[in-house]
């Protein structure tokens, strides 16, 4: 008999249906469970066959090609702004998320004694970017902060008199949550502090990813936005665009920014000039469907391992496809212990997942996409437990 004392547990949320089409849409490997979008992407077929199109362009004649290539990207560049809701003028292609947290700091004039601020959730490489220039003052974000009030009071708390830019994520890789709202980066502008956001996870999973108004902010779109790899953009507000200076000269620095940045001689840029046709495959699935779905298998898988002994939910920011959850103390603990346990999953159970250390005990990501089963987040819960216990 149920003791009406006793809180029921909560009910795990429904698996949703499979996308209509959408596991049709890539050529990947059935026998994996590919659980990890968020790290490198896949690229649908609509978008590898528009770009294999441009490679044979390119192989048939390279000089026709190549003349053009400014002229073409620039128009590449103004479908992208379309969907980002981005001024044409005001971004650039840029290879990663990395380059242009580079892109971004060599244009901020910094002076002695100059603070970058960043928090521990920061990527690796970007905060390597930071460190070259200045100072880092790390926030340490608690990753169980339970929302985004909480997660905005706590950077602000760590501004100093010396803060000359704050370099925030917009969505965090590790603990997939909101850090750069549109009101943390109004108060920090409020405080005359220059705002660079990583974007990485941003376009394609996030309606509006430009409507905090940074003074810089990049974001990939191989990620979410379904373009090949090595496509990303940087968006620069107008009163910097003057100092963004390309990383290498081209022919075309003359141009300044945008073009200047864009130019890398004989560069294959086919993947760039086929971007715009995965944010119009989005569209054509209806995006706003496609986040739906996306954010309820990633809440599925997330509920499916909560009921793991010693795995703990992580908050999370509502509409996101990506989850995690907290691994039990002694687990993956060091950046050499999470891969080796990714690693093992991978070759042992054939499941992509990320695994994030994390002192005191790491964690593990799920993401959601279109071409995900509920099945594949059944199997990674049944064999998980003999990795962590």
């Amino acid at each position: 008999m149920t003791d009406p004392t006793v809180p029921a547990a909560p009910l795990r949320p429904a698996a949703p249906a499979v996308f209509p089409g959408g596991p049709g849409l890539f050529r990947l490997d059935p026998e994996v469970a590919h659980l990890n979008h968020g790290s490198f992407g896949a690229v649908p077929l609509p978008v590898q066959e528009a770009q294999a199109a441009l490679q044979a362009e390119l192989h048939a004649d390279p000089d026709a090609f190549f003349v053009g290539a400014a002229d073409r990207i620039a128009g590449a560049r103004a479908r992208i702004a379309r969907h980002l809701g981005a001024d044409p003028d005001g971004i650039a292609f840029i290879g990663n998320a990395t380059e242009g947290a580079n892109l971004a700091l060599d244009a901020v004039p910094f002076a002695d004694g100059d603070e970058i601020l960043v928090t521990d959730h920061g990527y690796g490489t970007v905060v390597a970017a930071a460190a070259r220039r200045a100072r880092v003052n790390t926030v340490a974000l608690d990753p169980y902060l339970p929302d985004e009030d909480a997660v905005r009071e706590t950077v602000l708390a760590g501004l100093t008199p010396r803060t000359k830019v704050a370099l925030l994520d917009h969505i965090s890789s590790p603990t997939a949550r909101l850090i750069a709202s549109p009101r943390l980066l109004a108060d920090l502008a409020a405080r005359g502090v220059t705002t660079v956001v990583d974007g990485a996870h941003a376009p394609g999973m996030v309606a509006d990813p430009l409507a905090g108004g940074a003074d810089f902010w990049f974001g990939n779109l191989h990620k979410w936005g379904y373009a090949p790899s090595g496509s990303a953009v940087l968006a620069v507000a107008p009163g910097h665009r003057g100092r963004v200076r390309a990383l290498v000269p081209s022919w075309e620095d003359g141009d300044g920014f945008p073009r200047s940045v864009e130019n890398r001689a004989t560069a294959d840029y086919t993947g760039w000039l086929a971007a715009p046709e995965g944010l119009d495959l989005l569209d054509r699935l209806d995006a706003a469907k496609v986040r739906a779905h996306n954010s309820a298998l990633a809440a599925h898988g997330a509920a499916l391992l909560a009921e793991i002994p010693g795995l703990t939910p992580l908050p999370y920011t509502e509409g996101l496809a990506m989850r995690s959850l907290r691994l039990p103390p002694g687990t993956a603990e060091t950046p050499e212990a999470a891969r080796a346990l990714r690693e093992r999953i991978a070759a042992e159970q054939g499941i992509r997942v990320l695994v994030w250390p994390w002192p005191g005990g790491g964690g593990i990501r799920v993401c959601g996409q279109v071409y995900n089963r509920p099945e594949e987040y059944e199997r990674l819960a049944a064999v998980l437990p003999g990795y962590v216990g």
